[in-house]
């Protein structure tokens, strides 16, 4: 399984680079289902598996102007703190057990993985939506809607405090809406901020448990690696039409998730 898992993160890799995003959301299925991670501890590995990756995707953006640091840091830094504190204070300070319904009872790690599953659904609704258009947003006189962006940013660091992923499908179209970016920027954008508040929000974790270091720079270093395989790839192939196919797997992932977590739960994750 372990083979097949190293692969498997490559193609996350390659996925980035590919379509710009939705790597991310398969990160904790590979380390749950494929290197038998615990759910916990595999959230904080994706962390610094999606931050590393972002941090790297999101230097080429910079160097062609497509990101955009005065948005990055006024929607990052509630962001940052959010998912900082998530990891931090939350996820220790919940139960092991939380409710019981229908005779299920709710384990943090049940709760997360479902959380996760629901995320998965919500983000590939917006990848089989997505549709290109070649006309951009002509760049406006940015006019920031402060509370909004503090309320939205920090949402969304909570978000990935609890499921690891990086929550661009959230993020994109709030910097295009809310700080009235164009979208090659709200691209951009969106790598840095999510490099930074999961790589910060990643620093929470490690005092709360030991990290398995050779297994987590191992999959970083490949999916890294992938980023650039996908980036060549992407100027042979129908990047929109890819982005809808990838939308349909994921959603397959996240309801084989649900129905895995609630009917066929499986024993031995460590």
């Amino acid at each position: 399984m372990e083979i097949i898992g190293y692969l498997a993160s490559i193609l996350i890799g390659i996925s980035l680079g590919l379509i710009g995003g939705g790597g991310s959301i398969l990160t904790v299925p590979v380390l749950v289902y494929l290197f038998h991670i615990d759910p916990i501890q595999a959230t904080a590995y994706s962390l610094f598996i999606v931050g590393a990756s972002s941090l790297v995707g999101a230097w080429p953006k910079y160097k062609q102007g497509f990101v955009n640091l005065k948005t990055a840091i006024i929607f990052g830094i509630p962001s940052i703190i959010a998912v900082f504190a998530t990891r931090k204070f939350l996820l220790p300070a919940l139960p092991n057990e939380i409710a019981e319904f229908g005779g299920i009872i709710i384990t943090k790690s049940l709760m997360m993985m479902l959380l996760f599953a629901i995320l998965m659904v919500a983000a590939s609704f917006s990848m089989i939506r997505s549709r290109t258009s070649s006309i951009d947003l002509k760049e406006e006189d940015q006019k920031f809607n402060y509370p909004i962006i503090i309320l939205e940013g920090s949402l969304v660091g909570i978000l990935t405090g609890l499921v690891g992923a990086g929550g661009g499908f959230l993020i994109i179209p709030a910097l295009v809406m809310l700080s009235k970016l164009p979208m090659k920027q709200a691209v951009g954008t969106s790598l840095l901020i999510i490099a930074a508040k999961s790589l910060i929000g990643f620093t929470g974790d490690l005092g709360n448990g030991t990290m398995n270091w050779n297994l987590l720079l191992m999959v970083t270093a490949l999916a890294i690696g992938g980023i650039f395989i996908g980036d060549k790839l992407s100027k042979h192939i129908d990047g929109n039409k890819l982005k809808i196919g990838f939308g349909w797997f994921v959603l397959g992932m996240g309801f084989f998730i649900i129905a895995q977590q609630l009917f066929f739960p499986i024993g031995g994750s460590h």
